[in-house]
C-alpha cells in the first residue's frame, strides 16, 4: 500500500519515503527538537508532521502495529506490572497478623495443658492485643498523607503513596533531553560572518526570509533579530534545503550546507555542527555572508540540578532520540556522564528496564515519546507545565512548574518522608517485640497494654506529621540544594 502526504498532515503509520522531499517533525516519536531532513529512502513513523513537501510513502506496518501502537502497548503492560506491587505496610502486616493469631492460640492451648487455663487464656488475649499492629496500621498512611500534602503545595504533584515511597527509594535518574533538560525552544547560540558582514546584518537576511515561516527554527532567527524586520519578497521553499527571496534587488538564500556552499565558513559550520547545532547558512546576491547556529539550549538551571543529584549519591544519565552529537554537546554543559542517543521509545524503555536491574530507577520526561519509559522505570516523572497529556498520565509523579529544580526537591522530600516512614515502622515492631514477652510472663497485664499502644500511636502520628515541614524553592541565583538541606536538616534533629 501507498499514501500521500501532504505538507501539514500527520503520518498515518509506519512507511518508507518513495517520492518527494520534507523537514519532518519527529519530536512526538523521537524527541529531536529540530525537525529533520527526509527523502527517498527515509522512514517515516506514525504521529510524524510533514513539512512543506508533499510525500509518496510505502507503508510498512499496519496501524495495529506501528510505532504509537507499540507505545501504547508498553505502556499498558508496563502500567499493569507497576499496579501488583505493594506498599511497605502491606508488606510487613500481611505475614505478621496470621502468626500473631497463630501464637495467641498456641500459648491458650498449651498454657491450658501445662498450667492454669484461665490464666492462660488471660494472658493469650493479653499478648494478641499486645501485637496489635496498630500503630503500624496508622504510621504509614499519617506520614504519606502529610508529604503529599506538602509536596503539592512545592508544585509537585504525587500520586499516592506507593508514588511516594517509590519516589524516596531512587537511586537512579534518567532524564530525557527535549523539554526536561532543554526548555524545547531553539535559540541562536552562534553568527559566523565573513567578507565584512556584521552579526546584525546576517540576522536581518535571514530573518527577511524567515518572517513569515512557521518552521521552529525560524522562530529562533527572529527572536535573535535585533528592530524591525523587512520582509523578502516572492519566498519560495526548496522542500528539504532552504529558503530563497528577494528585497530590494538583491537575491537572498538561506539553507543547509550542501546546498549553499559555506566557502571560507566551512570551519566555523563543522564547529557549530560538532557542539550539536543545525547551521544554516546565509547567501546575499550568490555570496555567503554567514552562518546561523540554532540549538535547542539547556534550561538555566540544569547544570545545578545535575550537580545537586551527584552531591545526594544518585547516578545520573541522559536518554534521547537526539543525534549523538547534539546529546554528547549538551551533557558535557550540564555534567553528565552518561549519555545514550538515537533512541526510539522502545528502545527508551528497554534502557530503563537495565537500568532498574542495578537500583530503583526514575525517568523524567515531558512528550509522548518518553511515556513507554516513564511507564517502564520503577517512578515516572512528568514536566506536567510542559508536558504532553500522555506523559503526565503514565507518569507516578508530575512537576507541575517549569523550574527544574522541583526535581530535587521532590526527591529530597520524599527521601526524608520514606525515612520518617521506616522510623516509625521500627518504633511499632520494636514495641511489639518488647510487650509480647512481657505480656506471656504476665509483667504487663490488659490495661497497661493498651496504654502503652495508645501513647505509642500519639508518637507514631506525631512523628509522621514532621513528613509535612517544606521549604520553598529559593529564588534564581542564590545557593540553594535541597539534598544537602535535607541531609543537614536530618542530622540537627
Amino acid at each position: 500500500d501507498r499514501m500521500l502526504v501532504k505538507p501539514g498532515e500527520r503520518v498515518a503509520t509506519d512507511g518508507t519515503i518513495t517520492s518527494g522531499r520534507t523537514a519532518l517533525d519527529v519530536s512526538a516519536i523521537t524527541g529531536e527538537s529540530v525537525p529533520v531532513e527526509a527523502g527517498p529512502g527515509s522512514d517515516v513513523f506514525a504521529g510524524s508532521i510533514n513539512g512543506t513537501g508533499v510525500l509518496e510513502v510505502e507503508v510498512t506496518s499496519s496501524a495495529a502495529d506501528n510505532s504509537l501502537a507499540r507505545i501504547v502497548a508498553i505502556v499498558e503492560a508496563e502500567q499493569s506490572r507497576k499496579g501488583a506491587s505493594q506498599r511497605l505496610a502491606d508488606r510487613i502486616a500481611k505475614p505478621l497478623v496470621p502468626a500473631i493469631m497463630v501464637a495467641a492460640a498456641l500459648i491458650a492451648a498449651i498454657g491450658s495443658v501445662l498450667g492454669d487455663p484461665l490464666v492462660w487464656i488471660e494472658r493469650a488475649l493479653v499478648v494478641l492485643v499486645a501485637a496489635s499492629p496498630c500503630a503500624l496500621a496508622i504510621s504509614v498512611p499519617v506520614t504519606v498523607v502529610a508529604a503529599i500534602g506538602a509536596a503539592s503545595k512545592l508544585g509537585v504533584l504525587v500520586k499516592g503513596g506507593a508514588a511516594l515511597e517509590a519516589l524516596g527509594a531512587v537511586r537512579t535518574v534518567a532524564l530525557d533531553k527535549t523539554g526536561t533538560l532543554t526548555a524545547n525552544q531553539p535559540t541562536v547560540i552562534d553568527v559566523a560572518t565573513t567578507n565584512g558582514n556584521s552579526r546584525d546584518h546576517v540576522l536581518d537576511v535571514a530573518a527577511a526570509l524567515e518572517a513569515r515561516s512557521e518552521h521552529p527554527l525560524a522562530a529562533a532567527i527572529l527572536a535573535a533579530t535585533e528592530g524591525p524586520v523587512q520582509p523578502a519578497e516572492d519566498v519560495e521553499a526548496v522542500t528539504g534545503a532552504g529558503l530563497l527571496g528577494h528585497r530590494d534587488g538583491h537575491r537572498l538564500r538561506l539553507g543547509r550546507p550542501g546546498w549553499l556552499d559555506p566557502g571560507p565558513l566551512s570551519e566555523h559550520v563543522a564547529a557549530m555542527q560538532a557542539a550539536g547545532a543545525t547551521a544554516v547558512l546565509v547567501e546575499d546576491n550568490g555570496q555567503v555572508i554567514g552562518a546561523v547556529a540554532v540549538r535547542d539550549e539547556l534550561r538555566p538551571e540544569a547544570a545545578q540540578v545535575v550537580e545537586h543529584l551527584r552531591r545526594g549519591g544518585y547516578q545520573v544519565a541522559m536518554l534521547t532520540g537526539d543525534n549523538q552529537a547534539t546529546a554528547q554537546a549538551l551533557a558535557r554543559q550540564v555534567g553528565i556522564d552518561t549519555v545514550h542517543a538515537d533512541l526510539r521509545p522502545e528502545d527508551k524503555a528497554a534502557l530503563i528496564g537495565q537500568l532498574r536491574q542495578r537500583s530503583s530507577t526514575a525517568m523524567v520526561g515531558d512528550g509522548v515519546n518518553d511515556a513507554p519509559a516513564l511507564a517502564t522505570a520503577d517512578l515516572g516523572i512528568a514536566m506536567g507545565a510542559m508536558g504532553t497529556d500522555v506523559a503526565i498520565e503514565t507518569a507516578d509523579v508530575a512537576l507541575m512548574g517549569e523550574d527544574l529544580r522541583h526535581l530535587t526537591q521532590a526527591l529530597a522530600h520524599a527521601r526524608r518522608a520514606r525515612r520518617i516512614m521506616l522510623q516509625n515502622v521500627g518504633l511499632s515492631l520494636g514495641l511489639i517485640a518488647v510487650l509480647i514477652p512481657l505480656a506471656l510472663t504476665g509483667v504487663l497485664g490488659l490495661a497497661a497494654v493498651v496504654a502503652v499502644h495508645e501513647l505509642a500511636e500519639i508518637v507514631v502520628i506525631a512523628n509522621g506529621v514532621r513528613a509535612g515541614r517544606t521549604k520553598p524553592l529559593a529564588q534564581p541565583g542564590r545557593d540553594h540544594d535541597p539534598v544537602a538541606e535535607v541531609a543537614a536538616s536530618a542530622i540537627s534533629r
